[in-house]
């Protein structure tokens, strides 16, 4: 597979300190071994919470089970 960089239409707003930002196969994968979801998943008020939980993500987006 390859993968582009996503550049300017990033949504992390974790920057400069990410070194992912802007690489979503990286961003993916660092997140997916954290049990986490990407930044991109949120809506950009729960992005700004740098939270990444999926509990998170569930809240963010009015998911409930």
């Amino acid at each position: 597979m390859t993968c582009t960089r996503t550049g300017d239409d990033c949504r992390c707003t974790y920057t400069p300190a990410c070194p992912r930002r802007g690489n979503c196969c990286q961003c993916v994968a660092y997140h997916r071994d954290k049990s986490e979801a990407t930044a991109c998943m949120f809506t950009p008020a729960g992005e700004k919470t740098y939270d990444r939980s999926l509990t998170h993500l569930m809240r963010d987006r009015k998911i409930s089970l």
